[in-house]
């Protein structure tokens, strides 16, 4: 028998440890699509497990744009769509977090040196929230491994055009969120080396494929991305987030289980992930993320961050107050 996922979902259940701890959630998402909506209210049921989130920063998803108007202009609507929702939130109604504190939208690198007029409005748009850019590049030449929403193609991150569209982020101090496959992490860095001004926060660990040709190589995979991590690891203008491990294209299978994992069982599929990052960035350079509601068929929000906490219990005051909100605030420049 099929369940929904808020029934499944609800099968595990705990109570948060450490429920004090302030957290900054820099990454998550806002849509509605025909089977799928996950707005404010769902975003504040899951935050309601009992963690202390006291801020959120909003991740593009193809959510709301435009439908008239120029087409380079038309996801400067997903930041509108967002910054009422930030401003709805904030008045109090609905809670102490301040959900979509930072907004990371998206706008066409390839466009080159006219996408300046994009970020501008994407910036008016804001209202003093907008940090950021993401242009996916997740690609992978097998069939059995869904690109980015953005359909990108091969090398798009040593792009003529593109890198001259992510010049321009400098010009108004933005950063530059990489959604990429663990297989593109050298290009990346080329990327990173070529604009050492400019700040690139790797998504999800860089995305460690488990299913396609990865699928039961978990020890080929992990040795093959952990080489790609000590390459972006080298580059000073790079920081990393922590998750996004739940996501189908891991290969973890969460989602085709009886029960949703416990905090423990995903501490421990995903500690070699999270330990070695630490290891390579340091902790100055490393924060965790829900990707939400992207990880919600693996797993229960309360669930995740609970996990998270389990992997870093053998740290310092002053370390998970970095990993779980400082590095988040600094790199996003929230005021906390």
């Amino acid at each position: 028998m099929t369940i929904d996922l808020q029934t499944w979902l609800a099968l595990t259940v705990e109570d948060p440890i450490e429920p004090e701890l302030p957290i900054i959630d820099p990454h998550h998402h806002l849509w509605e699509y025909p089977n799928s909506r996950y707005l404010l209210k769902e975003l504040l049921e899951d935050i309601g497990s009992g963690h202390n989130i006291v801020q959120t920063v909003f991740v593009e998803c193809l959510s709301q744009y435009r439908l008239t108007g120029p087409k380079e202009m038309r996801p400067v609507g997903e930041t509108e769509f967002v910054r009422d929702i930030a401003t709805s939130n904030a008045a109090g109604q609905f809670g102490p977090t301040q959900v979509a504190a930072g907004i990371v939208g998206f706008a066409d690198l390839t466009l080159g040196d006219a996408v300046v007029p994009v970020l501008e409005a994407h910036l008016e748009a804001g209202d003093g929230r907008f940090r950021g850019i993401r242009h996916a590049v997740a690609w992978h030449a097998s069939d059995q491994i869904n690109n980015a929403h953005t359909r990108p193609p091969e090398g798009l991150l040593m792009d003529l055009h593109y890198r001259e569209g992510f010049a321009c982020l400098r010009k108004f101090d933005l950063s530059f969120d990489a959604w990429i496959y663990h297989t593109q992490m050298a290009e990346l860095a080329e990327l990173a080396r070529a604009f050492g001004d400019t700040l690139i926060i790797l998504d999800h660990v860089g995305t460690p494929l488990g299913i396609g040709p990865y699928e039961g190589q978990r020890k080929e995979g992990f040795t093959e991305w952990r080489r790609g991590i000590d390459i972006l690891a080298a580059c000073d203008n790079v920081v990393v987030k922590l998750g996004g491990l739940g996501m189908k294209v891991c290969g973890f299978g969460w989602h085709r289980q009886p029960k949703p994992p416990t905090s423990q069982m995903l501490a421990e599929a995903m500690a070699p992930y999270i330990n070695y990052c630490l290891e390579r960035f340091g902790v100055a350079r490393c924060m965790f993320e829900s990707n939400f509601p992207v990880d919600r068929p693996s797993c229960a929000y309360g669930v995740l961050w609970n996990a998270f906490k389990r992997i870093s219990a053998s740290m310092s005051p002053a370390e998970k107050a970095a990993l779980f909100h400082g590095n988040a605030a600094r790199a996003y420049g929230l005021d906390a």
